[in-house]
């Protein structure tokens, strides 16, 4: 049994070996990666273990960090980010040693032997597992660009729902206050034709703009169902779950330029950059492919039992092999295969660029023009259109105006007043899209809240 016992030590030896040679790639390495953010190695955990409760005092931020925290569909892409680093220790271990054993049922006349043992490993030719190990590392940080994409876009979900709801909230009030004018001037209208001052037709007009006003309302009262639902769904929540009407919003003070914008975007967009990792993986294959050519090499050893007790030394011999690469064809084919991934991947990643750039250049514009929109809406159009509404009800009370100036006075306040809800709702939608694209923040530390209009 000496031999066996050799073996045996020998086979330990050889898996201790085995595991030294099996290293890490080059591109597996994350934690050790100086040109990568920390969050972009780990996941995150500046979030809180728990979602925050939802009440009628909650913030946006709030909103992000209970859907961050409950949307499954980043959860899923959390998990294949998690899936994707676990294939690296897969493929930069070396192939299992296969252990033999042989018992000889007829012993041979010049060397009788009873029993042995084999035990053989397969190391890959040089470089093989760590190309292995860069594709893998590759493919991992794509996901985890896929995940940070998730995340943006989750969130510019989140955002856009949150803003439409607000406008919603500001449309409906702003709906209820001019809808108030109008009553107002109903009720003046009848007392001018119980007194003679005013025909009748003011008071049929005054009935009918009621009306159209009221219709306006019930629109925008019944579009806050499908825009609620539309942000329980990035939380998580059932469709009718019960929203707060947001109490205001801020305008962020942002500073860029569209060439500041569009180069962020080149650097930092999570989906250019995972099509970037796809392309660092397939370029890995194409290495990959060449070393096929070489042949693996298998060493072993293998010990037998003579059973004859003054034989000083039972035989023991070591093994080496290896296959031969024969199939070129089949090579080269996997060669042309992998080349052919990686001009897609580039091919790809040039025309995402061009469909983002046209993107951000767009979301850029309504941005720059909202903001213009605010500017006038709020400095000028609106503190002008109530003082008109505040003449024209005057002069109309005394006689000195017609119905149509009032009605088109109070037509054109609700005009301006919704028109600037819609400007600072489409700046910040906008915004939080531009922030989803270019795959950064773009917003200041310091805020400027929303004056009153």
């Amino acid at each position: 049994m000496r031999p066996i016992r050799a073996c045996l030590v020998a086979a330990a030896l050889l898996i201790v070996f085995s595991g030294c040679v099996s290293t890490p790639p080059e591109d597996a390495t994350l934690l050790n990666d100086p040109s990568l953010p920390q969050n972009e190695v780990m996941p995150s955990k500046d979030l809180p273990e728990q979602a925050p409760r939802l009440t009628s005092k909650s913030t946006l931020n709030d909103y992000l960090i209970y859907a961050a925290l409950n949307n499954p569909g980043l959860k899923a892409a959390f998990l294949k980010w998690v899936a994707a680093l676990e294939k690296i220790p897969q493929v930069t271990a070396l192939p299992d040693p296969q252990l033999g054993y042989m018992y000889y049922v007829q012993e041979g006349v010049m060397a009788p032997q009873r029993q042995g043992i084999a035990l053989t490993q397969t190391f890959p030719w040089f470089g093989k597992l760590k190309l292995k190990g860069n594709a893998a590392a590759a493919a991992a940080r794509a996901e985890k660009a896929r995940y940070d994409a998730a995340q943006l876009k989750l969130f510019f979900e989140v955002k856009d729902a949150y803003y439409e709801y607000y406008y919603l909230a500001r449309a409906i009030a702003v709906t209820k206050e001019n809808l108030g004018y109008v009553k107002y001037l109903e009720s003046v209208a009848r007392a001018g034709y119980a007194s003679g001052i005013i025909t009748y037709a003011d008071v049929v007009q005054a009935q009918v703009e009621l009306g159209k006003l009221e219709d306006g309302l019930k629109t925008l009262e019944d579009e806050a169902e499908p825009v609620a639902a539309k942000l329980n769904a990035a939380l998580n929540r059932p469709a009718d779950a019960p929203l707060f009407w947001p109490a205001k919003i801020e305008e962020e003070k942002v500073s860029f330029t569209t060439n500041q914008l569009l180069t962020w975007l080149k650097h930092s967009n999570p989906d250019l950059r995972a099509i970037d990792f796809q392309a660092r993986g397939a370029k890995s294959k194409i290495d990959l492919a060449r070393k096929d050519y070489y042949p693996d090499v298998t060493l072993g050893i293998q010990g037998f039992d003579t059973g004859r007790q003054f034989v000083p030394n039972d035989p023991v011999m070591a093994t080496a092999s290896i296959n031969v690469p024969i199939w070129w064809s089949k090579y080269r084919a996997e060669e042309r295969e992998a080349r052919a991934n990686y001009e897609a991947f580039l091919r790809q990643r040039s025309d995402s660029e061009n469909t983002l750039v046209a993107d951000v250049k767009f979301a850029d514009y309504k941005f720059k023009d909202a903001d213009r929109k605010i500017a006038l809406y709020r400095g000028a159009l609106i503190p002008e259109a109530k003082q008109a509404l505040e003449v024209s009800l005057q002069a109309y009370q005394t006689g000195k105006a017609t119905y149509a100036n009032v009605v088109d006075a109070i037509r054109n306040l609700l005009e301006f007043e919704l028109s600037y809800e819609r400007a600072l709702t489409n700046r910040e939608q906008n915004l939080a899209k531009l922030e989803m694209l270019v795959g950064r923040p773009l917003v200041n530390k310091g805020k400027t809240r929303r004056p009153k209009s």
